[in-house]
């Protein structure tokens, strides 16, 4: 398991995320708060970086400490418009226009996901997932032990839910939480999802057989769709590029907005971003893709697996 790097707090994604002069061009309803956050956290340190301005002089400008600001521009936290726009002062950005720019951003950027009711289940490092994964546009995913969670039907859900917690009102809530993180697939502008799922977390017993084969019936139909390819990586290809456990890379349509690796650990998560690691995950996805078995024989191999269930 990889370890996190003692220096985590001090970049979030390893390199700053977004240009100032495009910040304020993000828009809320498509993009989403936890974006907008991160892009907003970018956009201020860049204004703060070209003003020379330390972290400890900008602490100062709003009463709080280096580290806080140091959140602020990772994006970890929520932004008070008093405090974006005592930044701005203390950068020297006077521009009325530019200013009531940023200060809108900071409202969307502090808008609660639909997510929000759920917060009480999740971790934050979970929060930070979810609002990455509402506004991404491609989604690639492997995974060795489990369906993909948007790809789940809600009795593999509950099965899977149901490895860690007991309390039936709690296991519903998480349910009904990953029920609706699918709605993105079908929505008016869905993401692109390329899922590889081994052919281990297929034929692993969660369910009944009927229950069994209503998910793999369920995984067909979502082949179908135009927006999502997936692929199998079966038992006879032996070892594969990606042996090393699952990961997910999502791509933004903000071009200013870097690839983001996930790695979700027992209980935290590594987000990556530093061009190098995003290349070298990209290159094992590609790699896995074009060893294992291609998108138009999925079905065929579903099916198979569904009737030996």
């Amino acid at each position: 398991m990889t370890a996190v790097p003692d220096d985590a707090e001090a970049e979030p994604f390893g390199r700053s995320v977004i240009d100032p002069v495009s910040a304020p061009a993000l828009k809320g309803p498509v993009t989403g708060p936890t974006v907008l956050r991160i892009g907003l956290g970018g956009a201020l340190r860049r204004k703060r970086e070209a003003a020379g301005v330390t972290r400890e002089r900008a602490g100062e400008a709003i009463r709080a400490s280096p580290a806080k600001i140091s959140r602020l521009e990772l994006g970890r936290v929520g932004f008070k418009e008093r405090d974006v726009a005592d930044l701005l002062t203390a950068y020297g950005v006077q521009d009325p226009a530019e200013r009531a720019e940023f200060l809108d951003l900071a409202r969307q950027a502090n808008t609660p996901g639909w997510w929000h009711r759920y917060s009480d289940l999740l971790p934050s490092w979970f929060e930070t997932y979810l609002g990455l994964e509402q506004a991404a546009a491609v989604i690639r995913n492997y995974e060795l032990q489990f369906v993909p969670g948007l790809l789940q039907t809600r009795d593999y859900a509950r099965a899977v839910t149901m490895l860690g917690h007991s309390d039936p009102v709690e296991v519903e809530r998480r349910v009904e939480l990953r029920m609706q993180r699918q709605e993105l697939l079908i929505g008016p502008t869905p993401p692109t999802l390329w899922a590889v799922v081994d052919e281990a977390a297929l034929r692993r017993s969660l369910l009944g057989p009927a229950q069994s084969r209503e998910q793999i019936n369920h995984l067909i139909e979502m082949n179908e769709l135009p927006q999502i390819s997936l692929q199998v990586a079966p038992f006879s290809y032996g070892g594969h590029a990606a042996a090393g456990g699952p990961f997910a890379i999502l791509r933004f349509a903000e071009p200013d907005l870097p690839d983001i690796v996930y790695l979700e650990q027992l209980t935290s998560a590594l987000y990556l971003d530093k061009r190098a690691d995003v290349e070298h995950y990209a290159a094992v996805m590609d790699r896995l893709c074009a060893q294992v078995e291609p998108p138009d024989r999925t079905t065929k191999i579903l099916t198979a697996i569904r009737d030996e269930i």
